[in-house]
């Protein structure tokens, strides 16, 4: 039993990278599963739920593939580096087709919608981790909220990788500009204590308006 659920967990996703949402059916699942399609109602009750689990289990498993080298990111640059090897690999593995099926399929769908915000909140809970230990002591820290800014970079490498499937080109671009930003952070990091107290004033005084 448990096997033949994984094989349709496994069978749903490939579909979806293979085919896209409007071919996953019960029919082609369990034909690409090898199994007895009324299987597909016995284990998940629905397509639409089959396809959250699927998606889910996906989230899960590459989650805890980058967990450990999250874990050891220094820098914002460091966690730039982490998402460009991460945006390659999600690319040829084929999730950022299954993450844009997901999301086209959100639109419509509301156990859909729930399995991209699960997916979302996956990659928010990793980031924003290393997000409030990279701020600490930084002059940024009382301005940056860490949940916020997870969320925004969370989405920015989802938009980016859905881009990259119209536009591989403007989306190294932009890549590239989100790079030339973390330069900027950079910079003010290594500001000295008096250079690093006038910032912090002034953000202080920026953020209260």
């Amino acid at each position: 039993m448990t096997d033949t659920r994984q094989r349709l967990l496994e069978a749903t996703a490939e579909t979806l990278r293979q085919d896209g949402i409007a071919g996953v059916s019960a029919r082609t699942v369990a034909a690409r599963a090898e199994v007895n399609q009324a299987l597909v109602f016995y284990h998940f009750g629905t397509m639409p739920e089959l396809i959250q689990a699927a998606t889910r289990a996906a989230v899960d498993e590459n989650v805890d593939y980058y967990r450990e080298q999250f874990a050891h990111i220094g820098s914002l640059a460091e966690l730039l580096e982490a998402g460009r090897e991460l945006h390659d690999r999600e690319r040829e593995t084929g999730n950022v087709a299954v993450m844009a099926q997901l999301m086209a399929g959100a639109q419509q769908d509301l156990l859909l919608a729930e399995a991209a915000r699960y997916a979302m909140a996956r990659w928010c809970e990793q980031i924003e981790a290393v997000v409030r230990r990279l701020m600490t002591g930084s002059p940024l820290a009382e301005v940056v909220d860490p949940a916020g800014l997870a969320q925004m970079i969370s989405a920015v490498f989802i938009g980016l990788e859905l881009y990259d499937g119209v536009d591989p080109v403007g989306s190294r671009a932009a890549l590239d500009a989100v790079e030339r930003l973390v330069v900027l952070v950079d910079v003010v990091e290594d500001l000295g204590p008096v250079a690093s107290r006038a910032l912090r004033s002034r953000l202080r005084k920026a953020s209260a308006r």
